[in-house]
């Protein structure tokens, strides 16, 4: 009997006139209306805020002296200065030590894969990695062709970040262990930057050069790790 009365409510309304069912109107308003009395939230945040006394929360001095101190943990030891130029070339292939899924249950990439990132992408950065805390090395990189590429990234493996950040007007980053041992820096300073399928690194003798801020001639020797 139920289902007999949905039935005939849903035949009802499909043989309903269309233009009936867009004829309805608000017939106004009846019984008592009352106004919203509930606050905004976003206002009611705003004034529980205005009244914390924010300087017990948080130290803007001590936060600012965090900030300028700042350095990765994972820091390698000093890098030496470059006693001689050299250049040679490093293998960026990489093999993977677990397994990447396919997402349905299979394996995309097995555990042991090897491949060269370098034969997908096209690195444009220039990194410049130097001792901060080496003047002359700061005079170097200072002088060098590389301070007004917008393509250089300033590293540094000492010395603070924000010091160095301030005095070149430019960001500066911290080279980590992470970092020296993926491009097999020894020396500093340093430029490495893409070359087909290798990353190339370049050391400078930046006591004995003459011109120091140049780029190593043809006869610079070319070692290459794969």
């Amino acid at each position: 009997m139920r289902l007999k009365n949905i039935l005939i409510i849903a035949l009802f309304i499909c043989l309903c006139p269309c233009h009936a069912i867009a004829s309805t109107h608000v017939l106004g308003t009846f019984g008592r209306t009352y106004s919203i009395v509930e606050r905004d939230a976003l206002e009611e945040i705003k004034e529980h805020a205005s009244k914390i006394d924010w300087s017990k929360h948080f130290n803007k001095e001590k936060a600012e002296t965090a900030v300028k101190n700042y350095q990765p943990e994972n820091m390698t030891t000093a890098l030496p200065r470059a006693t001689e130029d050299r250049t040679f070339s490093v293998d960026m292939t990489y093999t993977l030590d677990f397994d990447i899924p396919d997402g349905k249950g299979g394996i995309l990439y097995p555990k042991g894969y090897t491949f060269n990132p370098l034969d997908y992408v096209q690195l444009p950065n220039i990194l410049v990695i130097i001792d901060a805390s080496d003047q002359k090395q700061v005079e170097w990189f200072e002088a060098s062709q590389y301070i007004n590429d917008y393509k250089t990234m300033c590293l540094i493996t000492e010395g603070k970040f924000w010091t160095l950040s301030q005095k070149l007007q430019k960001p500066v980053y911290y080279a980590d262990k992470q970092i020296i041992q993926r491009f097999k820096l020894k020396a500093v300073p340093s430029v490495v930057q893409q070359k087909g399928q290798y990353m190339e690194v370049k050391e400078f003798d930046i006591e004995n050069r003459k011109n120091s801020h140049s780029v190593p001639d043809n006869n610079t020797s070319l070692d290459t790790h794969k």
